[in-house]
């Protein structure tokens, strides 16, 4: 696929996922909004540092700043990632059903397109654990962009083990099913709780903040 989705204006994006065309679908709007997550904590750490209150954890803010555009740039390169998988999955679908290859090469095609979304989820986890920290160390000003931030990737989080399980249910191999399943629920088992507990925390201390 020569087109970078994410070079498109948000607009476009949104308009082209809502036209009649296989990509950019369910897997790259995950990608996406997990990017903005990771994006809201950077930002939560660019308001954070410089300031002489904060400069004990300066270098541990910087420092997660770092490990959040690292999440978001790799995010989005899962945005274009998830989309080229789609491609060899749509043309093994399209052989010719007495082609005896067709069986191979879906299933190959599948497993190939369980990567991108199984890939996205790994990258949303890491995005919490970052959060989580960036809530105890950056300015109590940007503590809703860190609720945001949570928000945002666990709803991207789950976006993505949808993706991830639409195509281990169509997996013939139902050991390498199984297994990818399996990493996917641990996770998603983990992490889901964690993003809630992290945007709870931070929305109860905008409350307190309010009543003093």
């Amino acid at each position: 696929m020569d087109e970078r989705l994410t070079e498109l204006s948000c607009e476009e994006f949104a308009d082209r996922l809502a036209t009649r065309e296989s990509v950019p679908g369910g897997g790259g709007a995950a990608a996406l909004v997990g990017a903005l997550g990771a994006a809201l904590c950077s930002m939560a750490g660019a308001f954070t540092v410089g300031k002489a209150r904060y400069a004990a954890v300066e270098d541990e803010v910087q420092a997660l700043m770092d490990e959040a555009e690292d999440v978001r740039f790799r995010l989005l390169e899962l945005v274009h990632e998830d989309a080229e998988g789609f491609s060899p999955l749509a043309a093994a679908y399209a052989l010719p059903k007495d082609d005896p290859t067709r069986a191979a090469q879906i299933e190959r095609a599948t497993q190939n397109a369980c990567m991108a979304p199984l890939a996205m989820v790994g990258e949303c986890c890491r995005a919490i654990t970052i959060l989580e920290r960036m809530g105890e160390l950056c300015s109590r000003l940007l503590i809703s962009d860190v609720a945001c931030g949570a928000l945002l990737v666990r709803a991207a989080l789950e976006t993505a083990s949808v993706n991830v399980y639409v195509n281990t249910s169509a997996l013939t191999e139902r050991s390498v099913a199984d297994r990818i399943e399996s990493t996917c629920s641990e996770l998603i088992e983990e992490y889901v709780p964690r993003a809630e507990r992290l945007a709870s925390k931070m929305t109860g201390l905008i409350g307190a903040r309010g009543s003093n």
